[in-house]
């Protein structure tokens, strides 16, 4: 009798690994402080680059999540990338598209949204250490209300 449940649960072991996500990637989401989020608020994001993974190529996401009150098609972020071991990040501005003519991109359950948008494509992390990305909300509206999360998403490129 244990032998067939002990197959089973091995199976079942093989299934769900097989389903699970791709081990090369990280992410990390922020809570937006009263789902307001103020141009002041500039969350922080840490990830670690290994010395074997300098050579490899990232595509880089913003993620958010906002709930179906956020008045806007898009939402205007500056992202600074600090490097181990620099002072002074790089800034780039982004204009991330969140709904069209046919409504939110992302994906939705019940009245919360959460959109993947790439800012960066194949980029690459030449030096070993930690980077830091900082977002900031640069929308008119300050502070920014209905906005839950905001993070950084690193996928691997094959």
């Amino acid at each position: 009798m244990k032998k067939p449940l002990l197959f089973f649960l091995a199976a079942c072991s093989l299934q769900w690994m097989a389903c699970s996500l791709p081990s090369d990637f990280f992410e990390r989401d922020v809570v937006i402080p009263g789902q307001k989020w103020a141009s002041s608020f500039k969350p922080r994001i840490d990830f670690t680059i290994q010395p074997k993974d300098t050579a490899s190529q990232y595509n880089v996401f913003v993620v958010l999540r906002h709930t179906d009150a956020y008045d806007y098609n898009n939402i205007w972020v500056q992202g600074t990338i600090r490097k181990p071991g620099d002072t002074v990040g790089q800034s780039a501005r982004y204009d991330l598209t969140l709904a069209d003519n046919n409504g939110w991109k992302g994906g939705g359950m019940d009245d919360i949204y959460e959109h993947r948008v790439r800012i960066l494509d194949l980029a690459g992390f030449s030096k070993p250490g930690t980077y830091s990305f900082t977002l900031e909300q640069i929308m008119r509206d300050d502070p920014l209300p209905h906005v839950l999360n905001v993070g950084v998403r690193l996928e691997k490129v094959q």
